[in-house]
């Protein structure tokens, strides 16, 4: 078994060099220019935003030092999934890897969806051809549908038959967005005084500036989300694993600053109907062309289409290494858990060049039927790649901590623990929004996430069913979250419809009164009647959750001590039947334990399932008269003396008391090699009884004849004969 894992070992092929390249390319993406303008600066403003990512750098430092000392502690494709595993057993990773899976493939649809948008920006109307229909409320054209179908499958082709020609397109895509990004930031920045623009308000009015930055910082999980899958890598690196702590960090930094790069772009210049910035990020939806994009927009102003050239080669950069670095992500994903039974086996088949065809095969085939679905209900995803990545980061915290924490490393322990606590943190403030003044998810995503919950329930519940060596199915714990993610998916899904509903009714209200010309007192007053509605309903939603978690532990509290219960029920089950199996005087095996034995042996040789053993059978000389002349007392120090010869000959082979003084040896192995050996030393050792309580010891070997003997007790017999001629030869 041992050698059939040994030989699934994918090839290193992966350098220092393209691992930053995978680190830094799939933490970056098409995102970066739409997230940072309508949720970054709409959030938080200028400086909330670049303060917001600098304090997320240095919550996700935590959680680099965490992944570091993972990577190197277990370097195993299948990344957080395999040393969750390993650590915590195969249900926590079975939670690490589902959760894996959702965030990598919606930041990979994500990314494909976007693909047709950049073709839209830079192109025109080219590909919009064919039929075409709406959906979610954006137009889908086959055209653009064909584009993003091609380029997925154009990434698994390059992923499949192409590692080291992957390689150089990631180094070099991610050396370009970098550069590029870089470049046109610090031009615009250089020349941004030229013009009548303003970086002013640098925070919103509408909320505190701690507020503002903490919004940002939240979203740090979805900012990053990606530098880590570089860990599903670490059994193909062709460098030393200890290396790896040094890329991560760096892809970190750089991540950071494109993403503040990104930020300044944006705002160093807009359109003159707008008086600041802040108008036009918050018309951007009502936009077409560059003035859709700020960054575009403010390097077209400061260098024209050479500045829209550079721009389009390094988000064309990002949207590449993308696509290149999740299918690969992914597709090791798979390819672990295929290799270790928690997938089917056939994701684990690799091609010629060692590569894991037909998990990548898989990636592919999950992704060709998401351009149909357009890129609207792909925006909702960025709700569940903040939450997945939070719970990503949160597992791996946790299994860092236990690992440390049994191996006794401070450092870990402590960035293990840090870690956790900060994503359990993030998570409360991302589920339970209006406890901290943040804007909830969009219902859409509460949906999804629901039903990717239930997915889990199912799949980890067929994974139970089928799994022959009981590996999964062993705690409480995969049931208890996924459940408790489904009820307050639900539950936030409900109250978030509730709320749009009654924020509806409210309007329709308003508006009645406006057209009938009441009083303006009537408006203030309604606004009141609406906050209220949306405190209670966040009460109640506040503690039904609460109820929820309150039974939910007290059945997690009864499941463990029923757990506790069973092992120590387990625990006296074993003594009692390793009590019944020994004899109290000498300590060895008795006569009930060779009886088991015998029937052992008995099966196996029906079976023909065993080519040699032999048994020894001793007995003790002149016991009766030690025990009639000398007392029992002497009599059972010449047993235990006897017994302690027996056992100190036969180190290898158990020894069973199955008489007053008669005792059986097995020889199986090493003592069955030296059995001849050991009978003379049996035979020169026994005068050591005789000098210390005056008995001596007869015995017998037979070595057991494969297709001639039928029973153990044929072999006995033998050897219980031979006992005797000695012993009739040592009264002599």
């Amino acid at each position: 078994m041992e050698n059939d894992v040994k030989n699934e070992k994918l090839t290193p092929c992966f350098g220092q060099m393209s691992i930053w390249a995978y680190s830094i390319g799939t933490s970056i993406g098409w995102g970066s220019l739409v997230v940072t303008c309508n949720t970054y600066l709409a959030q938080a403003g200028v400086m909330g935003t670049v303060l917001g990512l600098v304090v997320g750098m240095l919550v996700t430092f935590v959680i680099t030092q965490n992944l570091q000392y993972m990577i190197r502690r277990n370097q195993d494709a299948g990344g957080i999934y395999k040393f969750a595993q390993k650590v915590c057993g195969h249900d926590f990773g079975f939670l690490a890897a589902w959760f894996l899976l959702l965030t990598y493939i919606s930041i990979l649809w994500a990314n494909i969806t976007s693909v047709p948008l950049f073709a839209r920006y830079f192109l025109g109307d080219v590909f919009q051809f064919g039929f075409h229909y709406h959906i979610f409320g954006y137009e889908v054209y086959f055209g653009e549908t064909l584009l993003s179908i091609a380029a997925i499958c154009l990434a698994g082709l390059l992923c499949v038959h192409c590692r080291k020609g992957t390689n150089g397109i990631m180094v070099v895509s991610a050396i370009t967005f970098v550069a590029g990004f870089t470049f046109c930031t610090i031009w615009a920045l250089i020349h941004h005084g030229q013009g009548n623009f303003s970086f002013e308000p640098l925070y919103l009015p509408d909320s505190a500036a701690v507020i503002q930055i903490s919004r940002i910082a939240i979203m740090s999980p979805w900012a990053f989300i990606g530098f880590e899958n570089i860990s599903h890598f670490s059994e193909e690196y062709t460098f030393k694993v200890d290396k790896v702590r040094k890329i991560l960090y760096t892809s970190v930094i750089l991540s950071t600053l494109v993403y503040v790069f990104v930020t300044l772009l944006s705002v160093t210049a807009y359109p003159p109907e707008y008086a600041s910035w802040i108008e036009y990020i918050s018309d951007m939806g009502n936009l077409t062309g560059f003035k859709a994009v700020p960054a575009f927009y403010a390097i077209n102003y400061y260098l024209g289409n050479t500045g829209v050239a550079i721009l389009m080669f390094a988000l064309f950069g990002a949207i590449v290494t993308s696509l290149l670095g999740n299918t690969m992500a992914l597709s090791r994903l798979m390819y672990a858990a295929g290799r270790d039974g928690g997938a089917p086996s056939w994701l684990k088949k690799r091609n010629k060049q060692g590569n894991p065809v037909y998990a990548i095969s898989a990636v592919v085939l999950l992704s060709v039927l998401i351009p149909f679905l357009g890129r609207t209900a792909i925006g909702w995803i960025v709700d569940i790649t903040t939450l997945g990545a939070t719970i990503i980061y949160g597992l791996a915290s946790y299994a860092v901590y236990k690992d440390a924490q049994q191996n006794n490393i401070r450092v870990e322990r402590t960035t293990g623990m840090v870690g956790l606590i900060l994503m359990l943190t993030f998570a409360l403030m991302l589920l339970l929004p209006h406890l901290f003044s943040f804007s909830s998810m969009a219902s859409e995503s509460y949906i999804l996430f629901d039903l990717w919950a239930v997915l889990g329930l199912v799949y980890f519940r067929r994974l139970v069913v089928t799994d022959k060596n009981r590996q999964y199915g062993r705690s409480v714990l995969v049931w208890f979250m996924l459940l408790l993610f489904v009820l307050f998916a639900s539950m936030m899904w409900v109250s978030e419809a509730t709320q749009k509903v009654t924020g509806g009714v409210i309007d329709e209200i308003g508006n009645y009164y406006n057209s009938t010309q009441a009083l303006s007192g009537d408006s203030i007053y309604l606004m009141e009647q609406s906050h209220k509605i949306h405190n209670i309903n966040a009460l109640f939603t506040v503690a039904s959750f609460a109820v929820f978690i309150v039974f939910a532990l007290i059945i997690l509290s009864n499941f463990k001590i029923m757990k506790k219960r069973e092992e120590e029920h387990s625990k006296q089950l074993d003594l009692a039947e390793q009590r019944a199996a020994t004899d109290q005087l000498t300590g060895v095996k008795n006569r009930h334990a060779y009886y088991l034995k015998e029937l052992e042996l008995n099966e196996k040789i029906d079976n023909n399932e065993i080519d040699s053993f032999a048994i020894v059978v001793c007995d003790i000389n002149d016991l009766k008269l030690v025990n009639d002349n000398k007392g029992h007392n002497l009599g059972d120090q010449c047993i235990c003396c006897s017994c302690k010869l027996i056992c100190s000959i036969f180190k290898r082979s158990p020894v069973f008391r199955i008489g007053g003084d008669e005792f059986v040896v097995i020889l199986e192995g090493d003592d069955y090699e030296n059995r001849f050996e050991l009978m003379e030393q049996i035979g020169r050792k026994t005068m050591e009884c005789k000098e210390k309580v005056g008995s001596t010891i007869a015995s017998g070997i037979s070595e057991f004849v494969k297709g001639k003997d039928k029973f153990v007790s044929e072999v006995f017999a033998r050897a219980d004969s031979m006992m005797y001629e000695k012993k009739n030869q040592m009264k002599c």
